[in-house]
């Protein structure tokens, strides 16, 4: 799974024009080696803008952002509520201080650098989802992009007349979408729904 979950994200960032660069393709006899940072990615042309970046990043916010080190956490059937965060304090070693320098080696020093973290979710009521973003922030982080944000995003972009032979996921998307797997939820929320026979037979009489 965390093969999986970092090739999604990967296509995500290079869909958006950035350059990804992974840390390694080995796993680390030691977590000690900052192999919970996953990639590098750098933006070749951010758009200037006065405004910060909000914390829980939408697709449209990527243009704004520079660099930045990413960490991915897979794991898709968790919700990443404040005692989740606070049971697993390993989440956070890659914003302790020293991190950055593996991203300065790959693409220099000059500009910003933000700290992260791809979330299968935010817990959904206001008080909840905001006290894990406190937390979250208190940790250290810049950012954080939910794998919702990045499949919808991913799904909204392939286009089925074009043939991805280069990437297996955004192959394996374009077949789903050409056989209706995925469907706007606009046009499924306005959808006019078909009369039942009980119906049919009411308005007849």
């Amino acid at each position: 799974m965390p093969a999986v979950s970092e090739t999604i994200v990967r296509e995500y960032f290079e869909l958006h024009g950035f350059f990804v660069r992974q840390q390694r393709k080995f796993i680390a006899p030691s977590r000690l080696e900052d192999d919970e940072i996953d990639f590098f990615v750098l933006n070749p042309l951010p758009q200037p803008s006065a405004e910060p970046l909000p914390f829980v990043l939408a697709s449209a916010d990527l243009a704004r952002l520079q660099r930045a080190i990413v960490v991915v956490k897979g794991w898709h059937t968790d919700t990443f509520t404040a005692g989740l965060l606070a049971a697993t304090p390993e989440i956070f070693r890659f914003v302790r201080p020293g991190a950055s320098e593996h991203a300065t080696k790959s693409f220099g020093p000059d500009g910003p650098l933000s700290k992260i973290l791809v979330v299968p979710a935010l817990p959904n009521g206001d008080e909840a989802r905001q006290h894990s973003i406190d937390l979250l922030k208190a940790k250290g982080l810049d950012a954080v992009i939910p794998f919702r944000t990045i499949l919808s995003d991913l799904i909204e972009h392939i286009e089925i007349n074009r043939n991805y032979l280069k990437s297996d996921l955004l192959q394996v998307i374009r077949i789903l979408k050409n056989y209706d797997f995925f469907r706007e939820p606009q046009m499924e929320l306005f959808k006019t729904k078909r009369p039942r026979a009980k119906d049919k037979k009411d308005a007849a009489g």
